[in-house]
């Protein structure tokens, strides 16, 4: 999928309003994750907390109507792109930690973890840990025989 420009400030926008909805401030929200539900065939990117209160929303026109099956597993490094590019004031609202950014259809099921926020804690991309398995079981196989 080729994102556009519009696409990507149409994310980023929603993003920082999200942040700008829980400034930091030394009262921390209890809540424990940021939902985040694109609508397919409508394009919506509508944001919610716990509670499922709107937090804010967007209409994605380059999604809108889009029927490619893998249409999820598209978009997911696309807003997990935007969530890294606005790192710093992602971890900086005043919700308690760990918090997650997680990415829901439509029928409020999620579809993957997109960022986790945590003190201590660092989530490596699963991208990255792709067939490690096997990787470190050649290494290790590797290794014995010497």
């Amino acid at each position: 999928m080729n994102i556009s420009e519009q696409t990507l400030q149409q994310i980023d926008r929603a993003i920082r309003k999200v942040t700008e909805k829980f400034p930091a401030t030394d009262e921390a929200t209890q809540m424990t994750d940021i939902h985040i539900r694109v609508a397919q065939e409508t394009g919506e990117l509508t944001v919610f907390n716990d509670d499922d209160d709107e937090i804010t929303r967007c209409i994605v026109e380059q999604w809108i109507n889009n029927s490619d099956d893998n249409f999820y597993e598209e978009i997911t490094p696309i807003l997990r792109k935007s969530i890294e590019k606005n790192k710093a004031i992602v971890e900086g609202i005043s919700i308690l930690k760990p918090f997650s950014l997680v990415l829901e259809n439509d029928d409020k099921e999620s579809v993957a973890e997109l960022y986790l926020v945590d003190d201590e804690l660092v989530i490596i991309d699963p991208d990255l840990m792709t067939d490690l398995d096997d990787d470190l079981n050649a290494f290790l196989e590797n290794l014995l025989k010497d």
